[in-house]
């Protein structure tokens, strides 16, 4: 008998053992490595290795992440003194922006914050009035105490400190005023700065990026109505912008304006209606430089065609002759597109004239008709300044220690100042006797004993090639300007030798003015009917002429 088939067995298949591990390391680092296309091998030198290694040389990826560890803290060390300079930059900027005012509180006239306790500071209400207002959120409708006294024409300062003025009372400080200033260089706006024709350099704010940072500045140079009858606007607009160029400041463009006669205003509105983007205007400028007055004309122009402009016009700053009239930034909605127009305080200058007489004198420092020049000597007489002193009021003195027969000194100035001649060697008695009574201001024995005197003294060489046109200007901060003329008394001789008298020469001057007022020497301003015929306009390439600010009058 046949025994059964036995089933069938299987057995499964042992798989052979894995490569070593050394030997699995190359086809590893290939696969963690990119694809890349063929390139075509290079020849390097027999001793030079590859940087990365391979075989078991090759970097892991713990090597790779130790080599981006060290390459970032590196970098960090690098930049570390931007990220720290940023961060201050940041911090600085926030908290000059928390230093912006309120808009609400505060006076219509003078931007002073409205109280009720002290009745002789600025920005004072009696009670009643103010909780009345409240009541029916009109705050923005009052005008303080000071501002009414202001407006009555009454001499009320409130500014001391470096750069304010003595004599007064003192509320707030210069140092405080620029403060309320600080935040303006780190907003964005659009800054018009004002500059006085008759101040030019004492009122330009050379410094003035420092309030307003990188934002862009239009120009506005005001007061150009009280210039000399005749004289040329062509020939003065020129003159600014090239004083504006050596002064290195980057503007739009430049406007020759009148607040009295409404004067190159509606230039000043078209321009801000196409730079103003819905940016803030802030009408920014020195003290007593005309900024009030300014708005005012701007309002009474704008009112016209924008019904907004029209209703700010009862609510506007209040104009005075005191310097400093306004204490804190006024808001006023003056556009009908967006955007506010802002009134601020003016920077008040040390250097100024203003900063150092008394309050009550500042009134006779503001020229109120057209300038006319005073020249010394007349044109009908033929007394040389060679060895005389010219006093002008108790302010300056100018000793003329050598000069040409012919030279002439103009005085361009408030006519409320007289200019007198004496001997310089009687000059130092005459001004000891004279100053407070002659010689004013100082008005008064009593202001006079408490006048320092002029202790600041310069010394000038001027000198000049051309006899037909001034030499130069001597601007005297706060007060005008003296225009220098090698030969501009006429002359009676008709001789050929006197063309050789007046060659190439020096004018010898020295100023006397009261510390710590600034004197300037600047290329002559044309005024008057004839310097359109020695002025001489710049010869400038196309480039230059592009790169010039233009400007409007």
């Amino acid at each position: 008998m046949a025994s059964p088939p036995l089933p069938f067995l299987s057995f499964p298949k042992i798989p052979p053992p894995p490569p070593p591990l050394a030997a699995a390391r190359p086809l590893l680092t290939l696969i963690r490595r990119p694809l890349s296309l063929p390139s075509r091998p290079r020849a390097a030198p027999d001793d030079a290795t590859p940087s990365d290694g391979v075989g078991p040389a090759a970097p892991t990826r713990g090597d790779h992440f130790l080599g981006r560890q060290i390459a970032t803290e590196a970098a960090a060390r690098v930049l570390a003194p931007d990220d720290a300079d940023r961060r201050r930059r940041r911090k600085e900027k926030r908290r000059a922006l928390a230093r912006k005012p309120a808009v609400l509180s505060s006076c219509y006239g003078c931007g002073a914050p409205l109280q009720t306790a002290e009745e002789d500071a600025p920005g004072y209400v009696d009670t009643a009035t103010y909780e009345l207002k409240k009541r029916h959120h009109q705050l923005r409708t009052i005008l303080c105490g000071r501002c009414k006294l202001l407006s009555h024409g009454h001499m009320v300062t409130a500014v001391g400190g470096h750069g304010g003025y003595p004599g007064g009372k003192q509320f707030v400080t210069a140092e405080q005023l620029r403060e309320k200033l600080s935040y303006l260089r780190h907003d964005k706006a659009l800054i018009i700065k004002l500059v006085d024709i008759v101040d030019f350099n004492g009122s330009f704010l050379a410094r003035v990026r420092d309030f307003a940072g990188a934002n862009p500045i239009i120009l506005v140079i005001t007061k150009v109505d009280l210039l000399p009858r005749d004289t040329d606007l062509n020939c003065v607009g020129d003159w600014v912008v090239e004083s504006v160029v050596k002064k290195k400041l980057n503007v739009l463009s430049v406007h020759l304006t009148s607040s009295k006669s409404l004067v190159g205003i509606t230039g000043v509105i078209s321009e801000i209606q196409q730079e103003k983007k819905g940016r803030d205007v802030y009408i920014l400028g020195s003290a007593n430089v005309g900024k009030s007055a300014f708005i005012s004309a701007l309002l009474r122009t704008m009112a016209y065609k924008d019904p907004v402009a029209a209703a700010a016009q009862k609510y506007k700053p209040i104009q005075s002759a005191v310097p400093g009239t306004t204490l804190g930034p006024i808001q006023i909605d003056a556009f009908l597109g967006g955007g506010k127009l802002y009134d601020t305080p003016g920077v008040h200058l040390h250097h100024r004239q203003a900063a150092v007489i008394h309050a009550e004198d500042l009134p006779s420092l503001a020229p109120q008709s057209r300038l006319k020049g005073r020249c010394f000597p007349a044109n009908d007489t033929d007394v040389e300044l060679s060895g005389n002193s010219l006093f002008w009021a108790g302010l300056v003195r100018v000793d003329v220690v050598k000069a040409l027969p012919r030279t002439r000194l103009t005085f361009y100035g408030p006519k409320k100042l007289k200019v007198n001649v004496v001997p310089t060697t009687e000059a130092d008695q005459f001004y000891k006797t004279e100053v407070g009574v002659t010689l004013t201001p100082p008005t008064g024995k009593e202001r006079a004993e408490g006048w320092a005197g002029l202790q600041g003294v310069r010394e000038l060489k001027i000198k000049y090639e051309e006899r037909d046109r001034p030499a130069c200007d001597i601007a005297i901060s706060g007060l005008g300007w003296i225009s220098v003329e090698p030969s501009g008394v006429p002359s009676n001789s008709r001789d050929d030798n006197a063309e050789e008298e007046y060659g190439d020469g020096e004018v010898h001057l020295m100023v006397h003015v009261p510390k710590p007022v600034e004197v300037f020497v600047r290329p002559p301003l044309p005024v008057g009917k004839a310097a359109s015929q020695w002025y001489r306009y710049q010869e400038l390439t196309e480039e230059e002429e592009e790169l010039r600010p233009k400007w409007h009058y």
